[in-house]
């Protein structure tokens, strides 16, 4: 067998075992943004897939846009900018993923129903280019990882890794095991959020977890009291953020996160529990017909100016609309 003077090479390291070196990221929405961003500024290496070249440019500049921002404020400087834009890569090739140690799924679709087959072909195509030992991960609250898992010739690597915006600031992750789940693949996503700075948090499997169990119902009571009259946006909102320490109101909150989003939500627990606590508001379906979606479109429960929120006038039956 022949020998190559490079295989001798001093610089040649070998990475060890379970160490976490590249992290892929599929679907770079908001949320899979903000997950680059911090794991690259935890020094770690990002490639991410997303649907097209143009899209792809448009995730980098909304990416920089982010870390302009934050230099703006004090929070980052221009060097640290640079290298945490060069840990950062996109491409359309599952390929560019095959030498990753964990690909966290963070696809937002816009299709109606459930999006439980787009995420197992996400998981297939995941799985048929990654090494074996890689882990997959995905960001979702509403579907079961067990039966977005069960597509998989290895189950036992997937695991739920649902992270919560604003995710450089908010310290908790849930971790949700499939049926399938080894105690090999939940060491290695401790091992991710350590290196992070989040406290992973073990949950049962359970449609919408915690945090968004929690959450749909109190979105919904706002839509109902909205409805009824009882109060305006604007005030529900600082009703609730100076009485329970929310840092923002529901309103403001279902805006940030996307009026669709949350009907999805609504639409997956409810689809699994038959409660009437998270059947979805019909303020909120006709909303996301009118596209109005939140602060991503401009127009929400409140309209948006810039970083500007900028409460409506006028009736709710017309949206808010003079």
């Amino acid at each position: 067998m022949s020998e190559r003077l490079e295989d001798f090479s001093l610089g040649k390291t070998t990475q060890p075992k379970g160490s976490i070196q590249k992290v892929g990221v599929i679907g770079c929405g908001a949320m899979g943004q903000e997950i680059s961003v911090l794991l690259s500024q935890s020094g770690i290496e990002i490639a991410f897939i997303d649907i097209s070249d143009e899209r792809i440019e448009s995730v980098m500049k909304r990416i920089e846009r982010q870390l302009d921002v934050r230099i703006s404020k004090w929070g980052l400087t221009n060097s640290e900018k640079r290298l945490i834009l060069s840990r950062i890569s996109g491409s359309t090739n599952y390929d560019t993923i095959k030498d990753c140690d964990i690909v966290i799924e963070t696809v937002n679709t816009k299709r109606k129903g459930t999006s439980l087959e787009l995420r197992q072909d996400i998981f297939k195509k995941i799985e048929a280019v990654v090494r074996p030992e890689a882990v997959i991960t995905s960001n979702t609250a509403t579907l079961m990882i067990s039966e977005i898992a069960s597509v998989l010739q290895s189950p036992e690597r997937a695991i739920g890794l649902h992270f919560f915006s604003p995710v450089e600031k908010i310290k908790v992750i849930e971790a949700v095991r499939s049926l399938y789940t080894s105690d090999e693949t939940y060491a290695m996503v401790s091992k991710l959020a350590l290196l992070i700075g989040k406290r992973l948090i073990e949950v049962n499997e359970s449609a919408g977890n915690v945090s968004t169990r929690m959450l749909v119902p109190l979105i919904n009571e706002a839509c109902e009291i909205l409805m009824e009259g009882v109060a305006t946006v604007a005030d529900i909102d600082v009703i609730m953020k100076e009485t329970s320490g929310l840092q923002l109101g529901p309103f403001e909150m279902t805006d940030k996160i996307g009026v669709d989003k949350v009907l999805k939500w609504m639409e997956n627990l409810y689809a699994e529990f038959g409660e009437s606590k998270y059947k979805p508001s019909p303020i909120l379906k006709r909303m996301v017909r009118s596209n109005l979606v939140g602060r991503r479109v401009g127009e929400g429960f409140y309209l948006y100016s810039g970083s500007t929120r900028i409460p409506k006038q006028g009736s709710v039956i017309r949206l808010g609309r003079i």
